[in-house]
């Protein structure tokens, strides 16, 4: 009889060993990793949408912020399952190479040109071409992330669009090698400009208490859109990538939820992104 009580406990602690060692793997089963630009982590956006996620579908959102052009590396390399950045054309090739499938446009803002009040290079009103212009023939500071990044790279493509080079190897012209927010208070501390999205810009005038160093002097050119777009990761190069629960994070995103969610996330009465899915 105590022989078979003993074997009844043994039974038992094999029973709750089993379930305590799966419960790790079950959980991890429900954990989606993202490679996301930094605008969408600086600004808190991503803070504020991913317990509405994890309440709707039970999966965690865990995400790296770096640069659009990391991003799009760590997705190549198979270190996460999904992206949500903000460079379309280096997206769509990226889709095209077989590195990302189902890319979805999310959310949009824009992009400005902020710098001091002084305006030192008289850029205030211009279009953005002109005020680029305005810079190189002044030689003031310019600020650039310098480092591939969405906003860099579409700051590449304006300083293009002049009709000169860009402007590298130029004393005023300053590469961080940072993200947005330190990229802008180093353009703060040396009273340059810099470009940068709406969304994170209205971060910083916020931690400002509303009255930021910088300003915004140009602004609303057509050539200034920003798209975000969420993509997950090819299941057929990367075989562990989650691609379920890329598409169900994908399917949230676009859905009224998460749009509504967008919509409403705003600081100093201000939207810092407009929902656009289709």
């Amino acid at each position: 009889m105590q022989w078979k009580k003993q074997m009844a406990v043994k039974a038992c602690l094999i029973v709750i060993l089993t379930l305590a060692m799966a419960l790790p793997a079950m959980a991890a089963d429900k954990v989606l990793l993202m490679a996301t630009t930094t605008s969408t982590d600086n600004t808190g956006l991503l803070d504020y949408l991913a317990p509405h996620f994890i309440q709707s579908t039970g999966i965690e959102l865990r995400w790296t912020s770096v640069g659009t052009g990391k991003a799009l590396k760590m997705g190549e390399n198979c270190d996460v399952d999904v992206l949500l950045v903000h460079a379309p054309a280096a997206e769509k090739t990226y889709v095209e190479k077989g590195f990302g499938v189902n890319r979805r446009e999310i959310m949009y803002n824009d992009f400005v040109i902020i710098g001091p009040e002084s305006d030192p290079a008289g850029i205030r009103g211009k279009a953005v071409v002109d005020a680029l212009e305005a810079v190189r023939a002044k030689g003031a500071i310019f600020v650039s992330r310098g480092d591939n990044s969405g906003t860099h790279k579409k700051e590449l493509s304006l300083w293009k669009a002049t009709g000169a080079a860009v402007p590298e190897k130029e004393s005023w012209y300053v590469q961080t090698g940072q993200g947005m927010l330190a990229s802008i208070n180093i353009a703060a501390e040396r009273n340059g400009y810099t470009m940068t999205d709406r969304g994170t810009y209205i971060k910083y005038a916020d931690t400002m208490n509303g009255n930021p160093p910088l300003k915004i002097l140009v602004e609303q050119d057509e050539i200034l859109l920003n798209q975000y777009s969420v993509l997950a990761i090819n299941p057929q190069r990367c075989t562990k990538a989650k691609f379920d629960l890329a598409t169900a994070f994908s399917d949230w995103l676009a859905g009224a939820e998460a749009q509504g969610l967008i919509r409403d996330f705003k600081l100093l009465g201000k939207p810092l992104f407009v929902p656009n899915a289709k």
